[in-house]
C-alpha cells in the first residue's frame, strides 16, 4: 500500500506560478513511477506529467515548457512546478503511483485525494 497526499494548490493569477507537492508513505517510494494528473469540471482526468523510477520525465503537450515534475526518493516526494499558468490549467490535480513501467490514467494503482488549482484571468 502507498498513501499519497497532495498539497500546494490554491488561487493564482494567470501568468503566475504554483508548486504542488505529493508526499508518499507506505512501501518503498523508489519502486514506483509517479504521475500528476488533473481533472477540470466536466472533463476527463488527464495525465499532465510523469516521472519514471529512474527519473525520466514526460509531459502533456499542453504543459511542456511550463511545468516541471521532479522526485526526491530520500524524502518520498514528487513535486510539480507550474509556471506561466493559464486559466485552462485550473483543475483538481492528483498525484498517483504505479508499480508498472507505464504511467496512465488506466494503470495507476494508488491515488491521492487531489488539490485544487484555480487560475484567475
Amino acid at each position: 500500500q502507498v498513501q499519497l497526499v497532495e498539497s500546494g494548490g490554491g488561487l493564482v493569477q494567470a501568468g503566475g506560478s504554483l508548486r504542488l507537492s505529493c508526499a508518499a508513505s507506505g512501501r518503498t517510494f523508489s519502486w514506483y513511477a509517479m504521475g500528476w494528473f488533473r481533472q477540470a469540471p466536466g472533463k476527463e482526468r488527464e495525465l499532465v506529467a510523469a516521472i519514471s523510477r529512474g527519473g525520466t520525465t514526460s509531459y502533456a503537450d499542453s504543459v511542456k515548457g511550463r511545468f516541471t515534475i521532479s522526485r526526491d526518493n530520500a524524502k518520498n516526494t514528487v513535486d510539480l512546478q507550474m509556471n506561466s499558468l493559464k486559466p485552462e490549467d485550473a483543475a483538481v490535480y492528483y498525484c498517483a503511483a504505479t508499480s508498472g513501467l507505464r504511467v496512465g490514467v488506466d494503470v495507476m494503482g494508488y491515488w491521492g485525494k487531489g488539490t485544487l488549482v484555480t487560475v484567475s484571468s
